[in-house]
């Protein structure tokens, strides 16, 4: 079951890089619940969204990605690239979904030079786990979504956005 809760803050957050302004908290009992606020939000992306998806290991970041390219017209297995870094897939929308995942990585070298061509590219989605190391050209807008483990299976999720994207938050919840 998702379950929203609608922060809408007034003014922008003190930051140093990237500064939100709408947030929103979903509360997921399920990893099926999870794969659903995914394909939620793969019905809305258009291309040329970057999703930043921040949590530890194990709270959903790629079941959330699953439901994500399910949506998106993804036809096949979508898998952690915690190994190979990134993987791409087509879609049946045209659209290609970018998954990458920076968690090996202290130092992303010619990748971060990839992502930074990649997240410019209007008919392409990127999704981003554990990118702190690539932050400096994560763009401004890019949709900031962090899950935190409440229990076994529920998870907090909370969505993070500038208004520009604010077309997201508006019908994800």
């Amino acid at each position: 079951m998702l379950m929203p809760i609608v922060l809408d803050t007034p003014g922008e957050h003190q930051c140093q890089r990237i500064c939100y302004s709408i947030s929103m908290i979903i509360e997921v009992s399920s990893a099926d619940a999870m794969k659903q606020l995914g394909a939620t939000l793969g019905n809305l992306v258009q291309g040329g969204e970057t999703i930043v998806l921040i949590g530890d290991i194990g709270a959903g970041k790629t079941t959330f990605t699953k439901g994500l390219a399910s949506a998106m017209g993804v036809g096949e297995d979508v898998q952690s690239p915690t190994f190979t870094i990134s993987r791409v897939y087509d879609t049946a929308r045209g659209v290609t979904l970018a998954h990458y995942d920076f968690y090996r990585l202290n130092d992303p070298g010619i990748m971060k030079a990839e992502l930074a061509e990649v997240i410019h590219d209007p008919q392409v989605v990127t999704v981003i786990e554990w990118g702190e190391v690539v932050a400096d050209v994560v763009p401004r807008n890019a949709l900031r979504i962090t899950i935190t483990a409440t229990g076994e299976m529920t998870r907090r999720v909370s969505v993070e956005t500038s208004d520009d994207m604010k077309y997201i938050t508006e019908k994800l919840g």
